[in-house]
């Protein structure tokens, strides 16, 4: 498909899109039922998309048949009111491919492919990987970057070579860097979506011309970061500074610890899932529960 193409046959995401959580119980058993129950809420509150299997969604812990499942349960699940993102990400690229073509069999809309991590690709590997699964499976694909978690930096230059690969259709961009995002928004070709991956400065992104956030604080505060995005995408500054402003402490906070550990806490304080990680993921610390507690008082959420 030639660049030029890409627009038009591109879907199009925008908005607030959760990184959703995977509900487990204090075994570390996936809970389907809960997991179910999350996506009703999420489509009854608006949120704009469906982000399932990424970071949030503890994908290093599951195993592939788990992965697969939790793809097919939410797609099924979801029946078309929201579309939804599979997490298709490895270091492997073999495995990214094999999750891809998953992903796309059961009717997921796009996939989001993380830089790989641990070993340490320099940008010609992560160009040759990312434009491998790419042309591999016929599944649009946003890349993701987030170099404090995966130590790889993609760098605009190499987002910008494979912004012009057919099925990459846009990024999100985690690195809460707001000028390093201005400038890929300045250089990216029309059709190619910027998407933020850090709630502390989506609001800020959008209003220089991401189309929405993948979002970890929309996972307890699904109808605020689903109007702050569309605040943000109408340039309403008012009402922007407004949202922002209750969610910003929460925003902070939900990462006092590694995600998803306070967001899972948070979540069952609203009574909303069970308490449930995988080793080595552990309970939240005692001395974090006040600060989350307070944040999400302070939003209006508890």
């Amino acid at each position: 498909m030639a660049t030029s193409d890409i627009a038009s046959q591109s879907p199009v995401f925008s908005g607030s899109m959760v990184a959703l959580v995977t509900p487990m119980q204090p075994d570390g058993s996936l809970d389907y039922e809960t997991y179910r129950k999350l996506i009703d809420w999420h489509v009854a509150e608006g949120t704009d998309a469906l982000v399932v299997v990424g970071t949030s969604g503890e994908s290093p812990t599951v195993d592939m048949d788990e992965h697969a499942e939790l793809i097919r349960v939410a797609v099924e699940h979801a029946a078309g009111r929201v579309p939804v993102i599979a997490g298709v990400g490895a270091n492997s690229t073999a495995e990214a491919i094999e999750l891809s073509r998953y992903a796309q069999r059961v009717g997921a809309q796009a996939g989001l492919s993380v830089v790989p991590y641990y070993n340490r690709p320099s940008q010609e590997g992560m160009y040759r990987h990312f434009k491998a699964v790419a042309e591999a499976v016929d599944l649009p694909s946003l890349l993701y970057n987030v170099p404090g978690r995966t130590v790889a930096d993609m760098s605009n230059e190499t987002v910008l070579r494979l912004a012009q690969v057919p099925n990459i259709i846009g990024i999100k961009d985690a690195t809460g860097d707001i000028g390093r995002g201005a400038l890929l928004l300045r250089d990216a070709p029309e059709h190619f979506l910027v998407v933020s991956g850090d709630d502390a400065t989506a609001a800020a992104l959008i209003l220089l011309g991401a189309r929405g956030n993948i979002s970890v604080t929309a996972n307890v505060a699904p109808r605020l970061m689903h109007e702050l995005c569309a605040a943000a995408l109408a340039a309403d500054v008012a009402r922007v500074r407004e949202l922002n402003g209750r969610l910003a402490l929460l925003n902070k906070v939900l990462f006092v610890e590694g995600n998803p550990v306070p967001v899972k806490w948070a979540l069952a304080q609203m009574g909303r899932i069970s308490l449930g990680y995988r080793l080595p993921l552990v309970e939240l610390g005692e001395s974090h529960h006040a600060l989350v507690r307070n944040a999400l008082q302070e939003a209006g959420l508890l």
